[in-house]
């Protein structure tokens, strides 16, 4: 009757929420559109509280019932939870010290809430899915709903929350798919009903959150009548999952009422037939005699049970609150110490592979004695083959007297003075990894309920001891994941760089075009220059070359580097030089301007002979060891370079460059983490890329890179490069030679004028005649019009990037006109769309900016070869 009425009530509760959900949704709809900020408020943190109490009845159901579903089910409203959480924090106006997070709202509203809409119904219908296959456990499943999560919140993030209206006047199409997701799930459940009492509740449940997610579609702003009411489904439809899981608890309780009343029932007759049965003894007074001796044994069994259990319970509780090994055992032998008692207590660890036991815990009363025995904590013991053996096995072993055994671990108790032992396994899973051995010194002084005691002791303790192993090895794997998600993050970083530097790439090297084309013009056609200025023109081509080959190298930042240019000699004692020079304003004025002074010394080794290598690359890391000494002596001193012929590790020669200075130094840390990239001490002047470039250019070059270094003794950075066994290959001066080329005319496509006059002057000084034109569109009439003369162009060159029409439209648009006429293509993307063999059609060749005078001759010349090039002009002398 009570619970039929029960039942009866809750269904009117769960039948009230849903006329309620009705009631209000209507009220608000009626009320026409207005925003409600209170009311958002107090719905998103019901929906917060109500999610996270569910999470925790679900999951102390499954605990209790050993039911995987709830688990999982109580992990996805966990997870929901954490989400809603999120979206309460950053609706609620806060000040003070928790100011901060107003200024992650605009990060976190927008990408908390439609995560939070769909990520319940993606946890109820992955946790429906694996616990019917059960083949995902609990850490996994709550893994990948933390997965989930934040994948969802990335996608959220990056989409706009409202749009105008559309289809079906939809103003919120990112939250489409909620409704459907509710849907799969509402049916779903309903068609399991019959399997677990859960789903009906939350087949209820997934109903009315679906009409809320429908109304959520129409919503136009975060707090107007639609959201309300989308509010006020989610609350719904969790108070009818919480008051149906509240049904399923009070009909579990008024059974278990009906099975302590049928229990109280029994005993009330039980009772009384032992009073009959008394009655019927009363009549022999030897009978009754011997009846209250035998009740008062029992009751002294009973009570030393009673005993027994509590200690049990005690104990179990204790190691239950522990996660470590250590202190679980401690727990163990201390309580055996005191309360069973013993005398001598130990737990083992069983070796399976060398048949031995390994003392693990000695009670703090067992110490002295186990140092009698040999027993420290550490020791081994050798498995005999009598009760050792037979207790890794699995049997639980009790010897009344080991004084009459021959055994060799019963008589090393004996030995000290101990008589009677039981061993006990701890074993889990059919699998003994360790011994509880308890000893007395009396003999036959454990009874059959000590020994069973011990029994069940064991049983709890291995369970606790698998346990804190299994929590230890999840927090390793917790561990393990925050650090690549660290290494992730920092990966980010550096695809991030790379990028920014990707996209400036193109305008750099567009600018430095006319001064690379001019420089190396002026060094070949200007015999009279004065070697000052011969020398400082190679100093600005070289300077030229390191930016664009730096440039060329941003892209290490993101992607794996592919095979580089062909290693060329380098002289070491030249380029030290030429650094010298280079850094001279770093080194000599900026710190005068300061009123300090930096001397830089340099000693080179006579007849170094020359290592294969890149020398923008090599030149490139001297310059940031000698920016990085500079730094290390704010207040002056002296810099050294030194070059010299070492030996190496492997017997074979080795050119060594260092870089010294006598300024701060670095402790040990920073030495060892010295190399990790946006490792700096600089703070917000250092990019902690420095040293980092320098070690992959000696890795790049199979070099090696030593740093010595002490506070307050300076630094001295030694770059060591192995001796090639053969000379370096150098350039051809018949294939330069070979590039002359008689007299063409010439089409130039570029939307950057300072490059088109540039190059068009630098053709011109080669003998050409060059037509020009300043984007895609007039480069085609141009082309078109010269056809209609009558004239062909030996080839055209055209940039890649141009607005209106691009390079690939001119391309295309040369080749439909004179499929025979080579296009070649000059661009500042032409490293990276070579090194990714991406050569744009209808181009017959790829060059890269800045250009050289030498690749841009070998180009034409080989575009433009004898019998193939129409444009080739005859010029008569």
């Amino acid at each position: 009757m009570d619970s039929g009425a029960s039942t009866a009530n809750r269904s009117l509760s769960v039948a009230g929420v849903l006329i309620a959900f009705g009631i209000g949704s209507v009220f608000l709809l009626g009320a026409g559109r207005q925003n409600y900020p209170e009311l958002h408020t107090i719905l998103d943190t019901s929906i917060t509280l109500i999610t996270g109490l569910l999470a925790l009845l679900l999951w102390d159901m499954g605990a209790r019932i050993e039911q995987p579903l709830s688990k999982r089910l109580a992990i996805a409203f966990g997870a929901t939870f954490v989400l809603e959480f999120l979206h309460v924090l950053v609706i609620v106006e806060w000040s003070g010290s928790l100011a901060f997070v107003m200024q992650l709202r605009e990060f976190l509203r927008p990408a908390t809430w439609p995560p939070a809409a769909h990520i319940l119904a993606i946890g109820i219908l992955a946790a429906i899915w694996s616990a019917r296959r059960d083949r995902v456990g609990m850490p996994a499943f709550a893994l990948f709903m933390a997965v989930v999560a934040v994948l969802l919140i990335a996608i959220f993030q990056r989409l706009p929350p409202y749009r105008p209206p559309g289809l079906l006047d939809i103003t919120r199409p990112v939250l489409i798919v909620a409704p459907l997701l509710w849907a799969i799930t509402c049916v779903l459940c309903w068609r399991l009903r019959a399997t677990d009492r859960i789903f009906g509740p939350l087949a209820l449940m997934g109903a009315v959150v679906l009409l809320g997610h429908v109304a959520m579609l129409y919503s136009q702003a975060p707090h107007d009548t639609e959201a309300m009411v989308a509010h006020l489904g989610k609350v719904a439809g969790r108070l009818v999952l919480l008051l149906s899981m509240m049904r399923m608890a009070s009909s579990d309780m008024l059974e278990r009422m009906r099975a302590e009343a049928q229990l109280a029932r029994l005993n009330e007759e039980l009772e009384v037939r032992v009073e009959e049965r008394t009655a019927q003894l009363a009549a022999s007074n030897l009978a009754l005699e011997s009846e209250i001796l035998v009740r008062r044994h029992a009751e002294q069994k009973a009570q030393a049970q009673l005993a027994r259990l509590s200690l049990l319970h005690q104990i179990t509780r204790a190691i239950g609150e522990r996660q470590d090994l250590n202190s679980i055992f401690q727990v163990v032998v201390r309580s055996l110490e005191d309360q069973l008692p013993v005398d001598f207590g130990c737990l083992c660890f069983h070796d399976a592979v060398d048949h031995v036991l390994t003392v693990e815990c000695v009670g703090i009363k067992s110490g002295a004695l186990a140092m009698e025995l040999a027993m420290p904590e550490r020791s081994r013991i050798d498995i005999d083959e009598n009760g050792l053996s037979r207790c890794v096995m699995g049997q639980l072993v009790y010897e009344p007297d080991i004084t009459r055994s021959s055994f060799p671990f019963p008589v090393r108790l004996a030995r000290g003075g101990l008589r009677a032992m039981v061993l006990a396994p701890l074993q889990v899973e059919s699998r003994v990894f360790g011994v509880l051995v308890a000893a007395r010194k009396e003999r036959d002084s454990f009874s059959s309920g000590e020994c069973e005691f011990l029994r069940q002791l064991s049983e709890h303790v291995a369970l606790a001891a698998h346990q804190a192993q299994l929590h230890g090895a999840l927090q390793q794997a917790y561990e393990d994941l925050r650090q690549t998600q660290q290494a992730v993050m920092q990966q980010e970083r550096l695809r991030a760089l790379g990028q920014m530097a990707s996209g400036i790439a193109h305008d750099i090297n567009n600018a430095l075009s006319p001064v690379s084309l001019y420089t190396q013009s002026l060094l070949e056609r200007e015999p009279g220059l004065s070697a000052r200025t011969r020398d400082y023109l190679e100093t600005i081509q070289r300077a030229v070359e390191d930016v664009a080959y730096t440039v060329a190298r941003m892209r290490e930042f993101y992607r794996q580097r592919e095979p580089q240019l062909t290693l060329m000699p380098v002289h070491l004692n030249q380029l030290v030089q030429q650094v010298v020079d280079l850094t001279r304003a770093r080194w000599s004025d900026m710190p005068q301007l300061r009123g300090t002074v930096i001397a830089l010394r340099t000693e080179l080794a006579e007849q170094l002979p020359a290592i294969s290598g890149i020398e923008s690359e090599i030149r490139e890391a001297l310059i940031n060891l000698i920016f990085n000494a500079v730094d290390a002596v704010p207040g002056g001193g002296t810099l050294t370079l030194r070059t010299r012929l070492a030996g190496g590790a492997d017997g074979h020669g080795q050119v060594r460059v260092e870089v010294g200075d006598d300024g701060l130094g670095m402790d040990e840390e920073t030495r060892r983490r010295c190399l990790e990239p946006f490792f700096t001490t600089k703070g917000e002047r250092g990019t902690g890329l420095g040293l980092a470039m320098v070690y992959g250019v000696l890795r790049r070059h199979n070099g090696e890179i030593e740093i010595d270094s002490a506070v307050g003794r300076g630094t001295i950075v030694s770059l060591n490069f192995p001796v090639p066994q053969a000379a370096p290959a150098t350039p051809s001066q018949d294939r330069l030679d070979s590039a002359r080329l008689s007299r063409l005319r010439l089409l130039l496509v570029d939307d950057d004028p300072l490059l088109l006059k540039s190059l068009c002057n630098t053709l011109e000084a080669e003998g050409h005649v060059v037509t020009t034109a300043n984007d895609g569109v007039a480069g085609i009439a141009a082309f078109r019009a010269a056809s209609a003369r009558g004239e062909t162009f030996a080839a055209v060159i055209t940039d890649l990037g141009m607005p209106d029409v691009d390079g690939r439209k001119v391309a295309s648009a040369i080749k439909a006109a004179s499929p025979a006429t080579p296009v070649i293509m000059l661009t500042g993307w032409g490293k990276r769309l070579m090194s990714e063999d991406d050569m744009p059609a209808h181009v017959d060749c790829l060059l890269s900016k800045p250009p050289k005078l030498r690749e841009l001759r070998e180009t034409l010349a080989q575009c433009c070869e004898p019998g193939r090039a129409q444009g080739a002009i005859e010029v008569s002398e």
